[in-house]
């Protein structure tokens, strides 16, 4: 993650929603077969792109699943993919830092260019950041906090295309019914775990958002994002918590490393105590294209359903809708 600070990050922020604002079409302007071609940069983003737009759109999203957004360089031919696109959907607070340049570039050529997060960032208070000031960008973690996000996609269809204003409401309201029923799932499974035992400890602190919605403490390894680098005093601090309140899992990441999690195990071993591997969970990528998991709602309803049912407490082994792979 690049090191700029909230209020550099703000006035950069106000800039490109500046640019986009003055440049984005006034009218309707899809393809010859009447979809609107949407670039993505993340999986989270264009399963509710596809979702909220349906038949009237075509989504090709960029960074696909296993890898890691926060060192994602783009290649020449997703800046052409970008340049090709109606309108171009990104997730914002850093997660596309190595992007940045590319995206405020369209912006300013006059491309329809939008971060999901432009809503929450304007509500103060809600994102998180570390000691250093850094954004955590991982706000698709909590169901409430991505809702936002419906409805930034939502506005945005809505302006290119307002002949199908009517449709793309009807699907993000059904798709907003879906969260809730997502959200609650999440609480009523995630207070089943001991109290003493809701500790989540993972490859890098992708999970503040989940934490602080869902009443768990977790502790990544490396920072907000997967560049920093993890100490051997960092690892020895979390080898003695882990130890010292006999934490029964740690989890790995689908789009990290997990050597750091293995030395955390090898290190409450030689301490005396045994963690084992809790699962694998979705961080900064989904599952699998064409997956349960592969979507927003099984992307989440696999996280839930692996910590609570690794740390102790209760979920149905199949998830929320009986459609996860297995645990």
């Amino acid at each position: 993650m690049h090191r700029i600070h909230r209020p550099l990050l703000a006035a950069l922020a106000a800039l490109g929603t500046a640019l986009v604002s003055s440049c984005q079409p006034s009218e309707s302007s899809p393809t010859a077969d009447g979809t609107i071609e949407v670039a993505t940069t993340i999986a989270m983003i264009g399963d509710l792109v596809e979702r909220i737009g349906g038949e009237h759109v075509s989504v090709d999203n960029l960074i696909g699943e296993g890898v890691d957004p926060h060192l994602y360089k783009p290649t020449s031919q997703d800046v052409k993919d970008l340049m090709a696109a109606d309108l171009v959907l990104y997730n914002g607070l850093m997660l596309e830092g190595k992007m940045g340049d590319t995206l405020v570039k369209l912006a300013g050529q006059g491309k329809a260019v939008h971060a999901v997060t432009e809503t929450i960032l304007e509500q103060g208070d809600y994102v998180i950041t570390d000691e250093e000031d850094h954004y955590d960008p991982h706000v698709w973690m909590d169901v409430q906090g991505w809702k936002r996000a419906v409805g930034v996609i939502t506005e945005a269809l809505s302006k290119y295309d307002p002949s199908r204003k009517e449709a793309f409401e009807s699907n993000a309201a059904a798709l907003l019914a879906e969260l809730d029923s997502l959200d609650t799932y999440a609480r009523e499974h995630l207070a089943s775990i001991p109290e003493n035992q809701r500790i989540l400890v993972t490859a890098h602190d992708a999970f503040g958002y989940m934490a602080r919605a869902y009443g768990l403490e977790v502790r990544g390894i490396q920072g907000l994002s997967t560049e920093s680098e993890a100490g051997v005093r960092d690892l020895e601090e979390l080898i003695a918590m882990i130890v010292e309140r006999k934490v029964p899992a740690v989890f790995v990441e689908t789009s990290v490393s997990k050597k750091n999690i293995e030395a955390l195990i090898e290190g409450a071993a030689a301490k005396g105590h045994t963690v084992t591997i809790g699962g694998e969970l979705f961080s900064d990528a989904m599952g699998e294209a064409g997956t349960y998991e592969g979507t927003y709602v099984g992307m989440i309803d696999h996280n839930v359903t692996t910590i609570a049912r690794a740390l102790g407490g209760e979920a149905p082994e199949k998830g929320l809708n009986g459609k996860l792979a297995g645990h």
